[in-house]
């Protein structure tokens, strides 16, 4: 459900309390949220439930996150210097609600005016060359300067460039891991700094050890966070054309750097020019573009039914899909990503029974989501 944007979330303590036990819980990622929300109307409904789906998903037992974990991951939060941001309260980034399944909640340690100034994002290579580094830098400062916000993911090489260049100005750090969990450690002074003068971000719980399949989630937080996207440098198949992909999917400007031909770190940038990237020589290239998309309204965000009218986005459901629709959905997956509209067509079941039976092979951990909305079914042996 959503609700108009001139109409802010106000959630409880209690509430609270729930979003961040739901989004903790075992198989619950943000399209799964957004799903349970809308289904069920409340945080509180949908754990209630989410045992039930899972059991008709023909998932084990699922782990719920209790109240006191909930409460004992927001006071550890709080006592590090941060906070949780929900979609749709003041301080949560507007940019990420453009996104097309935004983070319900956030966690954030630094100032919130960054997120209010417009903002690019710029990424590149880890082992960066000297010019790809001092490139990252000029960009980031003289974009700083014209008043955006740089946005990066805190690497080696070209992240940490762009993020020295920008901290004056304003530049956002998004984590992999839990916001006292910083990768890599070498930046740990650089993060510092950054929440002092910036703000450091991410969606992952306090505590949480980051995990090679992590950095791509962080990816998509970088890519949502800023008007558009800079790639300095980037080998192929790289973490930075991952977000530049990310970017495109999300409606951002692409913008790439070109580099010698020779250079196997430029062959990714290179690449994404022949691909239709902005050609970008400098600052004014990304002002041109960027300049004019300044000042889109937000998007709306979810709402629960005690702090709004409940509008559901499911129409009325039988209490369970009988056993023969949940077979031709299943039958109507495959490993290979699969538009939800397709599943609908293919199985010529009604779209709010195929949503139920997703969201119950979801909780269930059979069901992978994919950019774009589509889902695959996870291998048994996976």
């Amino acid at each position: 459900m959503n609700a108009p944007a001139s109409a802010p979330l106000k959630l409880n303590d209690a509430q609270r309390l729930n979003w961040l036990r739901l989004l903790r819980s075992d198989n619950v990622g943000p399209a799964t949220f957004r799903d349970l929300i809308n289904r069920f109307g409340s945080a509180s409904a949908a754990l209630d439930a989410l045992p039930d789906l899972a059991t008709r998903g023909g998932g084990r037992k699922i782990r719920i996150a209790t109240t006191a974990q909930a409460q004992t991951e927001m006071e550890q939060v709080a006592r590090f210097g941060g906070r949780i941001a929900v979609i749709g309260e003041a301080d949560y980034p507007p940019m990420l609600r453009h996104m097309d399944v935004p983070p319900p909640l956030v966690t954030v340690m630094g100032r919130s005016d960054v997120f209010a100034a417009p903002a690019v994002s710029i990424v590149g290579a880890r082992n960066a060359s000297a010019s790809g580094a001092r490139m990252a830098r000029q960009l980031a400062g003289e974009l700083g300067a014209a008043g955006f916000t740089i946005v990066s993911g805190l690497a080696r090489g070209i992240d940490a460039a762009a993020h020295w260049a920008s901290l004056e100005t304003g530049t956002v750090a998004v984590l992999a891991g839990g916001l006292d969990k910083p990768y890599p450690p070498e930046n740990l002074e650089l993060v510092g700094r950054i929440a002092r003068s910036g703000a450091v971000i991410t969606e992952m719980p306090f505590g949480w050890e980051p995990r090679a399949r992590d950095f791509p989630r962080r990816n998509r937080l970088i890519a949502g966070l800023g008007l558009g996207l800079v790639v300095v440098e980037a080998a192929q198949r790289s973490g930075s054309l991952i977000t530049a992909r990310l970017a495109g999917e999300l409606g951002r400007i692409v913008f790439a750097v070109p580099g010698s031909p020779l250079d196997p770190r430029a062959a990714g940038s290179n690449g994404l020019l022949k691909d239709g990237a902005i050609l970008t020589l400098g600052s004014d290239d990304v002002l041109e573009h960027l300049r004019p998309m300044i000042g889109r309204a937000p998007a709306p965000a979810l709402r629960e039914p005690d702090a709004a009218p409940l509008e559901p986005a499911f129409d009325e459901l039988p209490s369970e899909p009988e056993r023969d629709e949940r077979t031709r959905l299943v039958e109507a997956l495959s490993p290979s990503p699969t538009a939800v509209d397709d599943i609908v067509r293919h199985t010529d079941l009604p779209a709010r029974t195929v949503r139920t039976l997703l969201l119950e092979l979801d909780l269930a951990g059979r069901l992978e989501r994919h950019s774009g909305g589509a889902v695959s079914l996870v291998s048994p042996d996976a």
